[in-house]
């Protein structure tokens, strides 16, 4: 059967270079799950992110002398699209049949990102609310933008930007072959672990929650990254809790399964993989962001063996789009 071929990359590692070639060197029906937060085109910042031009435009929102509301371009999300379903077809190729696709989206983004999914050939099961308190504001005043007489005009209207407090996460499925249950017992995925329980007992829920929100019940409630968790010198944008990726993880696959990122960041997949059991591949563009997951993940596994952390972890493989 196909998902017993061997992998042309050894696994349980993370490499640095292009997500859209090194996915072809991924055997065909191997991985039980891709679990990634990709770039969503926002302002520019695109698969070939540069960490300076990206704590920049996502730290400040005046951006070019332009508050971030007035850069609004629905083309950002018709180029997402495209880049997508080019990503989308060649996860489709490398998942087991029955294997999901777990997409982190922006809300208004999230939509172009589904039909790409489902355009490759994928099943959109569900989609996922990740809640969280701390929102940052993201409306911006425009009285420097009109003469002084027409300011009162524009008391307390700001650029179309309310406190962002969720994000989506897009369940896809490869369709299986034959009933969900006879695929679950022949490739080992397709189904959900009903043994992994939310805060308080609950049984998985589509909306999730970091901590505890006043008139909301508490879901699944998990910190967001600490500094210590990211690692001190991690300036990554848009770091996800571990513990959050760890629960996505055990409800999706078995011990044992792989789990692909193919754009892994600073490494919060793997490391989420890792100490869930699971085997793990990560694709990083971005040499600055790889350098901090393979010294993050190095760490981890040195804590988890009980040993000082080795940073130092060379580069295993570059392969860029030319």
């Amino acid at each position: 059967m196909s998902f017993n071929l061997p992998q042309k990359l050894p696994i349980n590692k993370i490499y640095l270079g292009d997500a859209l070639l090194l996915i072809q060197e991924v055997a065909v029906e191997s991985v039980d799950l891709v679990l990634t937060d990709p770039p969503y085109f926002l302002d520019k910042l695109d698969n070939a992110w540069d960490p300076k031009k990206v704590k920049t435009k996502t730290r400040r929102q005046a951006v070019e002398n332009l508050p971030a509301g007035m850069k609004f371009d629905p083309e950002q999300g018709r180029k997402l699209q495209s880049w997508y379903g080019e990503v989308s077809k060649k996860v489709y190729r490398i998942l087991k049949p029955g294997g999901y696709f777990l997409s982190f989206s922006s809300p208004r983004l999230v939509h172009r990102m589904a039909v790409a999914i489902e355009d490759a050939g994928f099943h959109i099961r569900d989609m996922f609310i990740w809640l969280y308190k701390e929102g940052r504001t993201k409306a911006s005043s425009l009285d420097r933008y009109v003469e002084e007489e027409q300011r009162n005009a524009l008391a307390n209207w700001k650029t179309p930007q309310v406190r962002g407090n969720f994000e989506p996460i897009i369940v896809a499925q490869k369709p299986p072959i034959g009933p969900l249950v006879k695929n679950f017992l022949k490739y080992g995925v397709g189904l959900f672990n009903f043994s992994t329980r939310l805060e308080g007992g609950y049984t998985p829920s589509n909306v999730l929650q970091t901590e505890e929100i006043e008139g909301i019940p508490p879901i699944f409630l998990v910190p967001k990254p600490s500094r210590s968790e990211k690692g001190e010198k991690n300036d990554h944008p848009t770091v996800k809790p571990v513990q959050l990726l760890q629960f996505l993880i055990r409800l999706t696959t078995k011990q044992g399964a792989l789990v692909l990122d193919p754009f892994v960041g600073s490494g919060s997949t793997a490391i989420a993989a890792y100490l869930e059991g699971r085997n793990f591949l990560g694709f990083e563009i971005n040499q600055h962001y790889y350098d901090i997951a393979q010294q993050r993940l190095s760490s981890v596994i040195s804590r988890e063996a009980g040993e000082d952390a080795d940073t130092t972890v060379p580069p295993l493989l570059t392969l860029m789009q030319p």
